[in-house]
């Protein structure tokens, strides 16, 4: 797998699509996979999210903060809007989640989890470029504002910061959010 995937000379999927059981290219074995997430698996989805979420608590805005952070009727909604989940699977276990979704002309990254007894472990990171991978639309990620460690990911990883007033034209031209999430929040361009 290339370290930056937008670089890579090999050809690549173009599609969100995949085959059922598809595996990354960083692990022939079978012990480590980059899938789409069934619909049998919600229930590992939403414990991957709500408990890497325990991070948010106290750092974004107490009334944007909800407990569960992800409910089971949210997740369903979010992929009834067509957010598309794809899972970092290791010895069978889903350990990360990251959903993509094509919003007119750009792809946007939403919801990146990694179990936090995986975390730091280039879980993210591989997921990330593996979406990247897939698309050859403009790429944009949402994240709060007072999220220094999703901010510092996503800048490692080949995205930068856009203005304020750049962040509010994309979020309410592409996301369907409150104004006051507008307000807490940053959007982050590939660079």
């Amino acid at each position: 797998m290339c370290d930056n995937s937008r670089e890579c000379t090999t050809a690549k999927a173009r599609s969100f699509a995949a085959a059922p059981g598809e595996r990354s290219a960083d692990d022939a074995s079978g012990r480590r996979a980059i899938r789409p997430v069934r619909g049998d698996e919600r229930a590992e989805v939403l414990t991957i999210i709500n408990d890497a979420a325990q991070r948010y608590r106290g750092v974004i805005p107490d009334d944007r903060w909800h407990d569960p952070y992800f409910s089971a009727e949210y997740l369903a909604s979010e992929i009834e809007s067509g957010v598309r989940f794809f899972g970092y699977e290791a010895d069978g276990e889903l350990i990360g989640v990251m959903g993509v979704q094509d919003v007119d002309d750009v792809t946007l990254i939403r919801h990146a989890y990694v179990s936090p007894r995986a975390q730091r472990g280039g879980v993210g990171g591989k997921l990330l470029r593996s979406l990247l991978a897939k698309t050859d639309r403009r790429v944009l990620i949402g994240t709060w504002a007072d999220a220094d460690w999703a901010i510092a990911f996503y800048e490692k990883n080949g995205f930068r910061v856009t203005s304020r007033e750049e962040t509010v034209r994309l979020l309410k031209r592409y996301w369907d959010i409150p104004e006051r999430q507008v307000e807490t929040s940053v959007v982050l361009a590939e660079v």
